[in-house]
């Protein structure tokens, strides 16, 4: 069968869904998304994605325009589909382990429709041993090819991602792998690579999940000494990162206000809890959660200790917050860190206004309760303090002699994830701000 001829079904149309979903159909599949929520459903028959993503609006219109994209509550399609992708989300539960509901819920939806000799391809995150343990047994009657193949993708550069990360496949069979990697290299021509099983697939996105929050955490830890150190942690990391070990580098991830996202702030917890069960007591991935919890309330200190130095009351200090999501560049802001700066600044006392060029104000109001300015050059309009919580391009275009022209005199700069290089912080500083940054001088 040719692949534009071949019809896919993905069974879940949030972020990663409607990403590989647009993206196929614009490579000639046949793409149905099925997905529950209303507001989703109506966004994509419209033509726009949920929520923002470089290059992925032209995708979706264009499926949508073409009639390659569509979206449903039903599961119909799933009679005539050849793949169907399952990327439901895993939440974390009260316990700390992974809430499997809406998988089981998924797959109760699916069994139904389910034809043999289709392949099911699980994206979701899950805890090593789910697609054995708990998937296979409600479905090897079915006679379906199972492979579970990680999500890797990175907010803000997702599309690139897709079309060039290698794709790991652990199949539940021999089979169903090599049915997967012919359809990853039919669909993005990427490399493949095939481990031993699902269980082995499952735990490799625990490892790149947990590898980057330790080395966040790593980051953040360096950026605290650097501060009682009066040195940049930049500077630092730079260096360090210069050491060959292997056949590659040190690589430690950079300080900032806090990690956020949908995956980040709850994989690590998966093994944690996954150790706890086959029992073993892993260290590193509570601490590391520890750790990079811990950041948004250690930047607040530092903006607070600030004013407090001046002898300057908090009830007196107004401070605008450029960018709100947990990432540069991303509408997205599940968990995002700065949302506990945000309420711990206002539990100080201290005025806040609040600007990301990237969401609603239905969105922003929803997140801090505070009503969103219609501007940069609106949020910053005598301020004391202009705090960097993400690096937006819009955020990052707004020129610092607008910045200065605007705020109160010797306004404080923060860079909580701007990552404003030396030169431009000798320049922040020659125009009249004083400038801190997570670990930074």
């Amino acid at each position: 069968m040719k692949q534009k001829n071949k019809k896919i079904t993905i069974v879940g149309f949030g972020y990663i869904g409607c990403i590989i979903g647009s993206y196929l159909a614009s490579q000639g599949y046949c793409v149905t998304g099925i997905e529950l929520n209303d507001h989703i459903i109506k966004s994509i028959n419209n033509g726009f994605p949920p929520f923002h993503e470089p290059g992925l609006a032209h995708l979706v219109k264009a499926g949508i325009d073409s009639r390659r994209l569509t979206i449903t509550k039903e599961c119909d399609a799933i009679k005539e589909s050849d793949v169907i992708l399952v990327t439901v989300g895993s939440p974390l539960n009260d316990s700390g382990d992974a809430d499997l509901n809406h998988l089981s819920q998924a797959l109760d939806r699916i069994k139904p429709y389910l034809q043999k000799d289709q392949l099911l391809i699980l994206k979701s995150t899950l805890p090593p041993g789910t697609s054995r343990d708990f998937v296979w047994p409600q479905l090897s009657n079915k006679n379906l090819l199972l492979a579970f193949c990680p999500e890797r993708l990175a907010e803000g550069r997702a599309l690139a991602d897709l079309t060039t990360l290698p794709v790991i496949i652990g199949g539940i069979n021999q089979e169903a792998a090599l049915a997967a990697s012919q359809f990853w290299i039919e669909a993005l021509n990427v490399e493949t690579i095939i481990v031993e099983n699902t269980t082995t697939a499952e735990l490799v996105k625990l490892a790149d999940n947990l590898w980057v929050d330790v080395n966040i955490a790593l980051g953040n830890e360096l950026a605290k000494i650097s501060d009682k150190l009066n040195i940049d942690v930049l500077e630092v990391i730079a260096a360090a990162n210069t050491l060959k070990k292997n056949n590659s580098n040190v690589n430690i991830l950079l300080p900032s206000l806090g990690v956020g996202g949908y995956c980040l702030t709850k994989d690590p917890w998966f093994l944690h809890a996954m150790g706890n069960r086959l029992g073993i007591d892993l260290k590193i991935p509570a601490v590391s959660r520890k750790v990079n919890e811990s950041m948004p309330e250690y930047s607040v200190c530092l903006i607070d200790r600030y004013f407090q130095n001046l002898s300057k009351k908090s009830e007196e200090i107004s401070i605008g917050v450029l960018g709100l999501s947990f990432k540069n560049n991303t509408s997205d802001c599940r968990f995002t860190p700065t949302k506990p700066a945000i309420e711990k600044l206002l539990s100080l006392g201290y005025t806040v206004r609040i600007y990301d060029p990237l969401l609603t104000q239905e969105d922003a109001f929803s997140l801090t309760g505070i009503e969103m300015s219609s501007s940069i050059s609106d949020c910053v309009t005598n301020v004391d303090c202009v705090a960097y919580f993400a690096g937006h391009d819009e955020i990052i275009n707004f020129s610092l002699e607008n910045l200065l022209r605007l705020t109160n005199k010797n306004a404080l700069i923060f860079d909580g994830r701007r990552f404003f290089n030396k030169t431009e912080i000798n320049n922040i500083k020659s125009l009249g701000f004083t400038y801190k940054g997570v670990g930074r001088i």
